[in-house]
């Protein structure tokens, strides 16, 4: 069971809510909900959760107004669980600081997995952080290699960019405006044909198949997500 940490669920829905709550209760976590973005606001400043998750369609404001507000706290971690599935949405959401989105109807399973991935970046990196490991493969930041199974793989400095900025939030999805500002300058935020060919050489160094990705896994329309298994 998880120790004593606090999930806010934000959802007009009492239905969701207290499905939502069922299942982080047995998982061990305490719940506490909010049915508008008055409350939620209000629970987040006395509470201090650390996680929300985060319903769009909220009725006295948007939901993205709130992964906004609460984001620049940087100290919980958000989950937008919403009917809202377009890429657009997914997109700004994921842009705006949320760690995750997960579109209704979910599995609770998938949905806690999900949780307990955001919950986990937002742990505080040790000191000296080890070598972080991928399945097969090995990436040491410091000395800036990365290996599979135990060979070291010569990355061009652009392959390094992307593997390193996905390593640094495995198992979160990272848009490709994010990635494409990050790696090669605003100018080319929509050029998806540098992200996708290098993504692509990545996977042929790395994957044990790169025609089925098990590793760098793409979330179609939205960007790319490094698995942490």
């Amino acid at each position: 069971m998880m120790s004593n940490q606090t999930i806010l669920v934000i959802d007009d829905e009492a239905q969701i809510r207290r499905l939502i709550g069922a299942a982080l209760t047995r998982a061990g976590y305490d719940v506490i909900d909010a049915a508008n973005a008055r409350e939620a606001v209000a629970l987040v400043a006395s509470r201090k959760p650390d996680a929300v998750l985060i319903d769009l369609g909220l009725p006295d404001r948007d939901g993205l107004e709130l992964v906004a507000n609460f984001a620049s706290k940087g100290d919980m971690a958000i989950l937008v669980v919403s009917a809202r599935d377009a890429t657009d949405e997914k997109i700004a959401a994921l842009d705006l600081g949320a760690d995750d989105y997960v579109t209704k109807p979910f599995d609770t399973d998938e949905l806690l997995a999900r949780l307990r991935a955001a919950l986990r970046r937002r742990q505080p990196a040790p000191a000296q952080p080890p070598v972080m490991t991928f399945g097969e493969v090995e990436f040491d930041a410091d000395a800036r290699i990365v290996r599979r199974k135990g060979i070291e793989v010569h990355l061009t400095p652009k392959e390094y960019a992307l593997f390193a900025l996905l390593a640094h939030d495995a198992g979160k999805v990272l848009t490709h405006a994010h990635l494409l500002r990050s790696i090669w300058g605003p100018a080319h935020e929509t050029d998806n044909e540098y992200l996708r060919v290098t993504a692509r050489a990545l996977r042929l160094k790395l994957e044990s198949d790169p025609s089925r990705p098990t590793l760098i896994r793409n979330e179609p329309g939205i960007g790319y997500r490094l698995n942490r298994e």
